[in-house]
């Protein structure tokens, strides 16, 4: 990677960080009426995919799914709008945080069901395949979702088509309440499962952004180039439980973020390698802070939508 698409990156997951950090505080102020899961601690992954994509590529997220959004280039200040509940939100407040959608970033749509999105990117792909499009699909997902019995059956369709589709699992090891290991018996291997299903399969650290760079235009290109589906499963660690709450300091695996912070860890590489300084970090500080108070702004002046099917004019608007 050169020094321009380092810094670009950093400055993505940096913007991503900040602004979920933002939607925590004010969501307390209890004028977002819908549930936020935020991903703080997950941007690497986003960053490191979403940069990849064309924008014609569609991608699916789950209900946790605001760095998928904004990593594909989508509208802050429409997902702001959203949260609000607001007409000029990108589904005009019909959505919510769980429900993000924006055809104009080829954000195709999250899923508040565990594994939900997963045969809806299969139908996108296998679409985009029948209309010889050179537009692959991208799905992200947790490793709860792969308990489900919908992941055997989209991972078969999928290599059954050889459909143009890479799966993203973001292996946070947390789920609702207990961890995998309480949920899923020892020694399970998801990456195995994928392969068994005959998908080409890579793994690495979903926290080390540059490892998840490479790994991401390795299977983007394999889909990409027609050779099949793709299963990426990347480690990462989340700060927040399920819903909005902060984790305890020492979880019971003993890890905190601090111990795997993506932004933190690619911040001091960029830092020791004179790729960024200090200086420069500021401005990026001082540019999304600005950007952040704008949104929040613009969200708390929008209208709430009008739904009455019986006023044709106010429904067409």
């Amino acid at each position: 990677m050169n020094q321009d698409l380092q810094r670009t990156l950093f400055y993505e997951m940096l913007r991503i960080r900040r602004i979920e950090e933002a939607i925590g505080t004010h969501y307390k102020q209890q004028k977002m009426r819908c549930p936020i899961h935020l991903s703080i601690g997950q941007e690497a992954i986003a960053v490191g995919v979403c940069s990849q994509l064309r924008k014609e590529d569609g991608v699916f997220g789950n209900h946790r799914s605001h760095a998928h959004y904004l990593a594909k280039g989508g509208n802050f200040h429409k997902m702001i709008a959203e949260l609000y509940g607001k007409k000029d939100g990108c589904t005009k407040g019909r959505g919510g945080s769980m429900h993000l959608i924006d055809l104009e970033a080829g954000f195709q749509g999250g899923s508040p069901l565990a594994a939900g999105s997963l045969p809806i990117a299969a139908g996108f792909a296998f679409a985009q395949q029948m209309q010889h499009s050179s537009a692959i699909c991208a799905v992200f997902f947790g490793e709860a979702a792969t308990e489900e019995g919908i992941f055997s059956e989209t991972l078969n369709f999928a290599a059954l088509k050889n459909l143009p589709l890479l799966f993203i699992c973001e292996n946070n090891q947390y789920m609702a309440r207990p961890f995998a290991k309480e949920r899923q018996v020892e020694n399970r291997d998801r990456v195995k499962i994928a392969q068994a299903h005959g998908l080409k399969t890579l793994v690495g650290n979903g926290n080390d952004l540059r490892e998840t760079y490479q790994l991401a235009k390795k299977a983007i290109d394999h889909v990409r180039s027609g050779k099949g589906p793709t299963f990426l499963e990347l480690e990462t660690y989340r700060l927040h439980e399920h819903i909005g709450r902060m984790k305890s300091d020492v979880e019971e695996n003993q890890v905190t973020l601090e111990d795997h912070c993506p932004l933190k860890f690619y911040k001091q590489k960029l830092l020791e390698e004179q790729v960024l300084i200090n200086e420069e970090i500021d401005v990026m500080e001082a540019k999304i802070a600005s950007e952040i108070d704008y949104s929040f702004l613009l969200a708390e002046e929008s209208p709430f939508p009008i739904f009455d099917l019986d006023d044709e004019k106010a429904y067409a608007e």
